[in-house]
């Protein structure tokens, strides 16, 4: 599922994917792979991408949706 939050929030600070990943000590590949939910970064990373780009953790990496359906099953078993 694409992270859309990552992308608009990249966007909106004004970083092409590939500024951003050198910023993080990354190829342009890795960040269109968390921007197209291919991988996620590791959580250090995660972190300064929260940083970087001014917006929460949570906000850029969780998923409402996903959440809601794994807590709904669990709650069926």
């Amino acid at each position: 599922m694409k992270n859309n939050r990552l992308i608009k929030a990249r966007i909106k600070k004004g970083f092409t994917q590939e500024e951003l990943a050198g910023m993080l000590g990354y190829t342009k590949a890795a960040v269109s792979n968390w921007e197209n939910g291919v991988s996620v970064p590791r959580m250090k990373d995660a972190f300064a991408l929260s940083k970087i780009l001014e917006k929460d953790v949570a906000y850029l990496f969780y998923n409402q949706k996903e959440q809601d359906s794994h807590t709904k099953t669990k709650i069926a078993q």
